[in-house]
């Protein structure tokens, strides 16, 4: 047995063998008493680093976007956001005037802004580290420091840091590093996201525990378990060097009593496509549409949209390709267009709320770009709207689409109304998901916001991290609700949130009546030997106890049991 076990949250169902390298972004920053300042040239000074910055911000958010998805790249825009926030650069600018050097008065510009974001309740704390990066950024260009290259560690290596960056994680290369381990994070954190896209091993939130590990100590990453394998023995050095993952399965799968799942895949933008085939999606359970009004100045036209979703139909022509519809607000901001700000916009106007509203041309163009679609594709279309939490606005959403249906009628082009869904995100969703699915041909369960909004806990925010865990009993039942009403309305249901991915909880969706699951395309072979594993009658017997139980061990006791 290992030496030492430490326990953390597993980000993706792999596991590493490798050797630690510590990795410690810190800065040096001059002592004010030993500089004289020019305050001019200082100011000139900060202002060719935040050009700087912002190159290089735009060029890495390029990158991730080529090498680890659209979704993923889009945290590059807050960055860029808060590099020309005016208030952050008055701040400095005033400690600038004040005899500070640029590098110091960045550092306490931004320091006061991170404490106030760490204070904050909710998902607006996770801001607190989009900032550090920010700021470590800028200080590394003043100071020219040499940045610790990532991407270029020794062969082998397992990365162990306090806490992992955007920045940081795109670096990482999986045909070189082994895996990695934070001290912080959680399972939705940036850090992790990343890894599952990457299918790089990783743990996130070890805790201080980690602190110990020694640089140069041999360790075994563990995504599955959660656990970093401190001198690991021969036996647990051999299981992970042969760790492979499951063997990729094309066709779809039943469970042993003859149970079919769908397993698809979440793209998010269209290099993803060929990737989820390859490793046997048996369509698009989520095609977020947001890539396509990205890394532009102006919308994208009717016909831009009607390509890419055509394209995504022509890939899967067998298959089922899953449409949202624009999603916007939150943490997903777009630079031309109006979003206001908000103290807390994960409650606010984001989703079918912009769309119904300050957004409703966009709309319009979308959903006609998506009759269209749904005609000439190969595939099965089909279009859901996000955040719906009222049966008023789904009526009105559906309204949209006869308009849409309407004027393309009125140019005489050819269109296809697709099946129609909603995203089960809110427990206002839950609770009407009877009438929603009386309207629509589905529902999909988005459980990353459904999880911090039922346990008000928000998933990036570690000091209520251990609540943003999806097998809590009141997100099972407001799960078990939503099967059970759509169905009973002839809806199937699907799960597009990080939980469908994880292969550990795929026995109790199945046996919670899950239709479909789907998931970054990195752990669709192992979900898909899960489902076939597994005996749907006994899996609904768990599962009724699961959605029993009064407490989370409880539940986890019951899928630990399987």
């Amino acid at each position: 047995m290992a030496d030492r076990t430490l326990h953390g949250t597993g980000a993706t169902p792999r596991s590493g063998l490798g050797t630690v390298v510590w990795y410690d972004p810190e800065v040096t920053l001059p002592d004010p008493e030993d500089v004289t300042v020019d305050r001019d040239a200082e100011s000139e000074q900060f202002a060719a680093a935040v050009e700087t910055a912002r190159a290089e911000l735009e060029a890495e958010r390029a990158a991730t976007a080529d090498r680890v998805g659209e979704d993923e790249a889009a945290v590059f825009d807050a960055h860029i956001q808060f590099l020309e926030d005016p208030t952050i650069e008055d701040a400095v600018e005033t400690s600038i005037a004040d005899g500070l050097p640029a590098a110091n008065a960045v550092d306490n510009a931004f320091g006061e802004h991170i404490e106030q974001f760490e204070g904050m309740d909710g998902r607006m704390a996770e801001r607190a580290d989009d900032l550090r990066d920010v700021r470590d950024r800028l200080l590394r260009v003043l100071t020219d420091s040499e940045r610790v290259n990532l991407g270029q560690v020794p062969e082998g290596s397992v990365v162990l840091a306090e806490r992992l960056t955007p920045s940081d994680t795109a670096q990482l290369d999986p045909d070189t590093v082994a895996g990695f381990a934070t001290v912080t994070g959680g399972r939705t954190s940036h850090a992790a996201i990343f890894a599952r896209s990457l299918a790089l091993p990783a743990i996130v939130g070890v805790g201080d525990a980690l602190d110990d590990v020694a640089g140069g100590t041999e360790v075994v990453v563990d995504g599955d378990a959660g656990t970093l394998l401190v001198g690991p023995d021969e036996d647990e050095r051999e299981a992970a060097a042969a760790d492979t993952g499951a063997a990729v399965v094309d066709e779809a799968v039943e469970t042993t009593d003859g149970h079919h799942v769908e397993v698809a895949a979440n793209v998010g933008r269209p290099e993803e496509l060929s990737a989820a085939a390859d490793r046997g999606a048996d369509g698009v359970g989520l095609f977020r549409t947001e890539f396509l009004f990205l890394d532009r100045e102006s919308p994208p036209s009717e016909d831009e949209q009607y390509e890419a979703v055509r394209d995504a139909l022509d890939t899967f022509p067998d298959g089922r390709v899953v449409v949202r519809t624009l999603d916007i607000g939150g943490d997903k901001r777009i630079p031309y267009l109006d979003l206001p700000e908000e103290e807390n916009p994960f409650l606010g106007e984001r989703g079918i709320r912009r769309s119904l509203d300050p957004d409703s041309g966009l709309f319009a163009t979308q959903l006609r770009a998506l009759l269209r679609a749904a005609a000439d594709g190969a595939g099965e279309l089909n279009v859901m709207f996000p955040l719906v939490a009222t049966v008023e606005e789904l009526e009105a959403a559906l309204d949209a689409v006869d308009s849409a249906a309407a004027d393309l009628d009125d140019r005489g082009v050819a269109y296809e109304r697709p099946s129609l869904g909603v995203m089960i995100e809110t427990p206002g969703a839950v609770f009407v998901a009877d009438e929603l699915a009386a309207r629509v041909d589905f529902l999909s369960i988005g459980t990353n916001d459904l999880t911090q909004y039922v346990m008000a806990a928000d998933r990036e925010n570690e000091r209520v991290g251990d609540l943003h865990d999806p097998t809590y009993p009141g997100v099972v039942r407001a799960i078990h609700r939503t099967v059970a009403r759509a169905h009973a309305a002839d809806a199937w249901v699907g799960m597009c949130g990080e939980m469908a991915g994880d292969p550990d909880l795929t026995e109790l969706l199945v046996g919670l009546g899950l239709d479909e699951l789907s998931m970054s395309a990195v752990t669709i072979p192992d979900v898909k030997t899960e489902v076939s594993e597994t005996e749907y009658s006994t899996a609904s017997e768990r599962a009724d106890n699961a959605r029993l139980a009064a407490t989370r061990s409880a539940v986890q006791t019951i899928i630990q049991d399987t």
